[in-house]
């Protein structure tokens, strides 16, 4: 029986097995990977305390951390998803209910208290020619491929961080990069907006919904429609990458805590607690109003304080 289950190994997950080993509750992580959704980015500008880094080397300072003061008491069950959460009845006085994790592996890991940090998958574009063409044109990681667009047009859709985070990427190789948002306002940073915009090679279209993939074997353009006036039009490119948001890995967990509408897990703010008790949320998975890797590992250790002293209390 362990006292803490984390699932998740994004920086919501890590921090919390940090701060797990600092207070020796004996833990048990279980993520497919360490390093989250960031780890195909090719530069993060925002995780304090470093300038810059890649996704990539975010994920190994995030393992050379946890392996530096987990010692025995976090046990790492990595290449691992969890399928199933469910409540059981303890035998004893002091442990009325714990909690019980069942893995696609089989495995089955026990804990008093649990906490989700199972982040958020990329939400895939559903439009006509979209499946049709994955991996055709379409891509959902401008650093797994990029290059392969080198001296071409391509598009990105997507307004926010995400979006001008890979059409910034995609300047240093492509022909041109033109950026289609379905909003007349971004969503991301100043900074990063006028970075992108400052580019000779860059496009931006607002106000357009994208509406269908063309192309013969391979895409040769995106057809949108102008949200103001309802024309379509088609811009010829070769490649299309989509930054649509995400969705939350909630699937094993969203029938026994409350979630909002789009299946992420609602927090009290000031603890991290869901509506079961036994059970804290945090990162991408969460109803938190932003997020971002700072904002997930806060979450995450404000969590752990708070695990702490419940566990104490059982």
């Amino acid at each position: 029986m362990h006292d803490l289950i984390i699932i998740g190994g994004g920086p919501a997950g890590v921090a919390a097995g940090i701060y797990a080993a600092r207070k020796k509750l004996k833990t048990v992580l279980i993520a497919e990977e360490i390093g989250g959704q960031s780890v195909v980015s090719d530069g993060i500008e925002n995780w304090i305390g470093t300038p810059k880094i890649s996704g990539a080397d975010l994920a190994k300072s995030l393992r050379a951390h946890l392996d530096a003061v987990k010692n025995d008491m976090v046990e790492l069950a990595l290449g691992e998803r969890v399928v199933s959460l469910e409540t059981a009845s303890g035998e004893t006085p002091k442990l009325l209910r714990y909690f019980a994790a069942k893995l696609a592996s089989g495995k089955l890991f026990e804990a008093k208290a649990v906490l989700v940090a199972s982040g958020a998958g990329r939400r895939k574009l559903a439009i006509l020619g979209a499946e049709k063409f994955e991996n055709k044109g379409i891509s959902y990681c401008a650093s797994c491929d990029g290059l392969l667009f080198a001296g071409q047009d391509v598009a990105v859709i997507g307004g926010g961080n995400a979006g001008f985070e890979t059409a910034l990427q995609l300047l240093a190789y492509a022909k041109s990069v033109t950026l289609i948002h379905r909003h007349a306002e971004f969503k991301a940073d100043a900074t990063t907006v006028e970075k992108a915009l400052a580019h000779p090679n860059m496009r931006v279209i607002k106000n357009a919904e994208p509406i269908e993939i063309v192309g013969d074997k391979f895409v040769s353009g995106l057809k949108y429609k102008d949200k103001d006036s309802g024309e379509v039009a088609e811009i010829a490119v070769t490649g299309i990458f989509v930054e649509a948001g995400v969705l939350p890995n909630t699937d094993f967990i969203e029938k026994i805590v409350a979630c909002d509408e789009t299946k992420r897990v609602k927090i009290n703010p000031h603890n991290q607690r869901t509506s079961v008790d036994g059970i804290w949320a945090a990162g991408d998975c969460t109803d938190e109003l932003y997020h971002q890797n700072n904002i997930a590992a806060g979450d995450a250790v404000k969590a752990l304080e708070d695990i702490y002293f419940w566990i104490k209390k059982q």
